[in-house]
């Protein structure tokens, strides 16, 4: 299918070898538990693809990396799922970096380790609790010398078995006023640091969705990035930029699973004609839709309207995947669903998109205020 084999070639180029390795290993096994795909996302040059080309990474803009996600949502729901965290958390702290003065020197010599040191960064932003708030943390943070104790848990935190950071946002408290957002970047085997079961789905298993709990763990005062009365809108711009990236990038992933259920409908010539080309033109109009997001928002994406964009996108795409995905099944008939699983759960697996926050239901009322013309604020 050409939608497909172009994102392949695009995939190939940044990661060269990688869509082949995994093609080799059985479905059940890329999806399981402590499987090998998110070593092999990092053997094959997977971590350094929003990084930009002076901190040593591949520097892709927002239309190569989405069908760079294409591709290996195709093979892997669950190492899309696993490697958005990791790219949105990228997106978000680089987007500071290339602005000087924005992150500490420790900051940013981390960010210059990133790639020659392969570095998964866990993110543990926001929780898979149904309409919560996205901003609001579950990580407190209190002041001691030199820096901070950290209490709390994230789950799920996707990449829990093999980041090499966790980046949590946490609530700093103080002696008096409101608590402050910040983030915090926090090795994996900081002391205090521990990883719990909690993901109970064979779906998406393959993505290390566990808890990880945070019991005073001490991060150094260098490296919490807070908003500060220098520069009052850090927190905030990286925010912006990393949930767009996001929400562009787990929307691709889970959009290239269903993807393949068409192309093998479309090869194996299950159907009429009629059949075929209406599920094809279904597929190809969620994708230009995405496109259209990765185009407009250009490499910086960081303001209102490329946050409704990727918004109305993702839930289109959301809306589209049931149909896509209940009617390639259909197509491919009663023999396959019959002779392996893998189909079926990688049909079922696109429905994750809807858990992603945020909601449908948190997200309607600063939409509709925004396409009415005033602020697009999100809770």
């Amino acid at each position: 299918m050409r939608s497909l084999d172009a994102a392949r070639a695009v995939c190939e180029r940044y990661h060269p070898g990688l869509l082949k390795e995994l093609e080799q290993i059985p479905y059940a096994e890329r999806e399981k538990p402590g499987g090998p795909i998110i070593d092999l996302f990092r053997i094959h040059g997977g971590v350094g693809l929003l990084i930009p080309e002076e901190y040593g990474g591949h520097g892709a803009g927002p239309l190569d990396a989405l069908h760079t996600q294409l591709a290996l949502g195709s093979l892997s729901p669950s190492l899309v799922a696993a490697v958005s965290m990791h790219h949105f958390t990228v997106a978000m702290l680089y987007s500071l970096a290339v602005a000087e003065g924005r992150l500490t020197d420790a900051q940013n010599d981390l960010l210059r380790r990133t790639v020659p040191d392969q570095l998964v960064m866990a993110s543990g932003w926001a929780e898979g609790r149904t309409e919560q708030n996205i901003l609001t943390p579950s990580v407190t943070a209190r002041p001691v010398e030199g820096g901070y104790l950290l209490s709390g848990s994230k789950k799920p935190c996707s990449l829990s078995a093999s980041m090499s950071m966790l980046t949590a946002s946490i609530a700093i408290h103080g002696l008096e006023g409101d608590p402050e957002l910040a983030l915090a970047l926090v090795p994996a085997d900081a002391p205090g640091l521990s990883v719990h079961p909690f993901w109970g789905n064979e779906l998406l298993a393959g993505a290390e969705s566990d808890e990880v709990r945070l019991e005073d763990v001490f991060v150094p005062k260098d490296m919490v990035v807070r908003a500060g009365a220098d520069d009052p809108r850090r927190l905030d711009d990286l925010q912006t930029a990393g949930f767009v990236w996001f929400e562009m990038l787990i929307t691709a992933g889970y959009l290239g699973g269903a993807a393949a259920l068409v192309e093998q409908v479309q090869e194996r010539e299950r159907g009429s004609v009629q059949e075929r080309a209406a599920l094809a033109v279904e597929l190809e109009a969620a994708l230009a839709l995405l496109e259209g997001v990765a185009r407009a928002v250009g490499p910086e994406p960081g303001d209102e309207a490329s946050v409704a964009r990727v918004l109305v996108a993702r839930y289109a795409v959301q809306n589209a995947l049931p149909r896509i995905t209940a009617r390639s099944l259909e197509l491919l008939g009663g023999l396959d669903f019959i002779r392996s699983s893998g189909h079926a759960q990688a049909a079922a697996a696109s429905t994750a998109l809807a858990f992603h926050p945020p909601g449908r239901g948190a997200a309607a009322e600063p939409l509709l205020r925004y396409f009415d013309g005033g602020p697009l604020v999100l809770a």
